[in-house]
């Protein structure tokens, strides 16, 4: 079993609240880097098959209002 130590400039607060919580991403923010913005493709339709819907999930799709009518 590996043992982790996590070295933090303040401990984790459990019990707080959101300002703690935006605090803790502040800190962590620096840490990660957001990937590089790619264009996105259409996709041709020759590469869609085989693509089956449940039938609950068609008949939950075909009672909502802005996707059944």
């Amino acid at each position: 079993m590996t043992n982790l130590k996590v070295h933090s400039p303040a401990p984790a607060d459990l019990e707080g609240d959101l300002a703690s919580l935006r605090g803790d991403c502040a800190r962590m923010a620096p840490h990660w880097t957001a990937p590089e913005k790619r264009a996105a493709r259409p996709v041709p339709l020759s590469l869609i098959h085989g693509v089956t819907v449940p039938a609950t999930a068609a008949r939950l799709l075909e009672a909502m209002p802005e996707y059944g009518n």
